[in-house]
């Protein structure tokens, strides 16, 4: 049980308020802090600037409790939590200036014990320089009361939650947590305890980082293998969804499936980290990344290749813009460059997307004359070429037949192994 009664959470964003609702209908007074007046505004009416299922209900319940609350200035706590996030640069060196402007926020509330700890994905050795630049700040405390000055306890807890699960994910799934000494990551251990029911796994620092790298470098790697799969079957006139069905009988074998690249802000991101970190050794990981990355070309290649041969002004509609399904979030997702690029090289065509769970274009399509959000059945209705870039359930739920007469990329088997040869067949053309 920790004696810690009062959080700042930092960034509240799709993990920093799950986090701070959940740490909050848990009994602890929590203080979100956001750069983003809207962010701050809707909380503290309680609600959520964003789709994620039952987070709504912690946070309402939270509010009205006065355990939440949102702000722009980072207050003082006994406990804070960085969750901003850590994109990476055109070299694919990690960002860490949120963490920084983080850090900056954090040094003056500092008096001595509180502990911080980084969620935030990042590479090696990103909690002992979010430490290192709070002390260069603040040279009156240390890491461990070295010449008696105050100290400040230092631990990396990252996330391991899947959207469109979080709410459930943070209280069942197991966690990592290091710390940069032993009593920092015990600390954060019992903060954790308040509300996860999996193991706490107990750690240090660099290696809770790089345990996280680990696990979307794996996931990633996996699906490379699946999306370089998905080429060389429709090169031999494969269903790939066939296949991937037939070789995951073997009872050692678990193929993961195809898609038009892989987005999101952790497997998307994550190995690069590896990879910046170790450029010499981390072949494999870096092929993986260049893999999954060269697939959305791929996809537009087929899509454009489709559509030119329905004549000079074909309607396309492509089928969801998250990088995942059933969710709004379009972080790193593969589909909105796909859009984007199809909208480029083919001006005369009429280009309509499709996204259920947002109101409005991302920027990349928003200025286009030939992009046009619309919904799912107008789309289809419409449309000469579907392309089918995210399995919604909404789209799932749609019969093959809607789509005959229609030629159709379908980059992620929304049909399923079972039914895709006759869909393909029903609907005309569908490729892996």
């Amino acid at each position: 049980m920790t004696n810690i009664k009062t959080v700042a959470v930092i960034g509240l964003g799709y993990i920093g308020l799950p986090t701070a609702a959940i740490l909050a209908t848990n009994g602890i007074n929590v203080v979100g802090v956001d750069v983003n007046q809207n962010t701050v505004d809707a909380v503290n009416r309680g609600e959520v600037p964003f789709v994620e299922p039952d987070l709504g209900v912690h946070v309402a319940g939270a509010v009205s409790q006065g355990h939440l609350k949102a702000t722009r200035e980072t207050p003082s706590a006994e406990a804070y939590i960085v969750a901003v996030p850590t994109p990476f640069r055109d070299d694919h060196s990690a960002d860490l200036s949120y963490i920084e402007a983080a850090a900056r926020g954090i040094a003056p509330q500092l008096k001595g014990d509180e502990l911080v700890i980084l969620e935030s994905t990042s590479p090696p050795r990103a909690t002992r320089h979010m430490a290192d630049y709070i002390l260069a700040l603040r040279p009156d405390l240390s890491i461990d009361g070295a010449n008696g000055a105050p100290v400040i306890h230092f631990a990396h807890c990252p996330e391991r939650v899947l959207p469109g699960r979080v709410m459930i994910e943070l209280v069942t799934n197991d966690r990592i947590v290091g710390g940069i000494t032993p009593v920092a990551a015990e600390l954060a251990k019992e903060l954790y305890g308040v509300f996860c029911q999996g193991e706490i796994l107990v750690t240090d620092d660099v290696t809770a980082e790089m345990a996280k790298l680990v696990e979307n470098s794996y996931r990633d790697v996996n699906i490379a293998f699946a999306n370089e799969l998905s080429i060389i079957s429709d090169k031999l006139g494969i269903d790939v969804w066939e296949l991937i069905r037939l070789a995951n009988h073997h009872p050692r074998v678990n193929i993961l499936q195809p898609g038009p690249g892989v987005g999101g802000h952790c497997i998307a991101v994550d190995p690069w980290f590896i990879v910046a970190a170790a450029p010499e050794e981390a072949q494999l990981i870096r092929q993986a990344r260049i893999t999954n990355d060269s697939k959305p070309e791929w996809v537009v290649a087929k899509a454009r290749k489709a559509a030119e041969a329905v004549g000079a002004a074909p309607v396309i509609a492509t089928l969801g813009l998250a990088f995942k399904a059933n969710i709004d979030d379009l972080r790193e997702s593969p589909s909105i460059g796909i859009a984007a690029e199809l909208a480029e090289q083919l001006p005369t065509a009429k280009l309509l997307v499709v996204e259920p769970h947002v109101e409005a274009l991302p920027a990349a399509l928003r200025d286009r004359a030939n992009v046009e959000l619309v919904a799912t059945e107008e789309a289809i209705s419409k449309a000469d070429v579907i392309v089918v870039l995210v399995d919604h359930d909404e789209f799932k739920s749609i019969s093959p037949a809607a789509y005959a007469g229609k030629t159709v990329i379908d980059s992620r088997g929304i049909w399923g192994p079972d039914s895709h040869a006759e869909a393909a067949a029903t609907a005309g053309l569908a490729v892996n």
